[in-house]
């Protein structure tokens, strides 16, 4: 993949930012992707990718991410320390 390109595709971008075609599909039609459909296709323009990438954690999703770890930290808490410890 060409990174000095004005554009990218959906595949492209997901390729670069790691995640697939579909989450980059929901992420256009949620708003959280500008992108510009020409005919069939979607186009994500290099200069919109910034704004994109550095786009901060909501409060909602910083609650899941903080409940998933208190999660993880009470069902494996034990095992985690013994890893750390090895």
């Amino acid at each position: 993949m060409v990174l000095n390109k004005d554009c990218f595709t959906v595949k492209e971008l997901a390729d670069l930012i790691g995640i697939s075609r579909v989450a980059v599909f929901n992420r256009i039609k949620l708003g959280k992707i500008k992108a510009e459909k020409i005919g069939r296709n979607y186009v994500i323009y290099k200069k919109d990718l910034p704004d994109m990438l550095n786009a901060s954690l909501s409060s909602d999703d910083k609650e899941k991410i903080d409940k998933g770890i208190r999660k993880v930290l009470q069902d494996y808490g034990e095992t985690i320390k013994m890893l750390g410890q090895e």
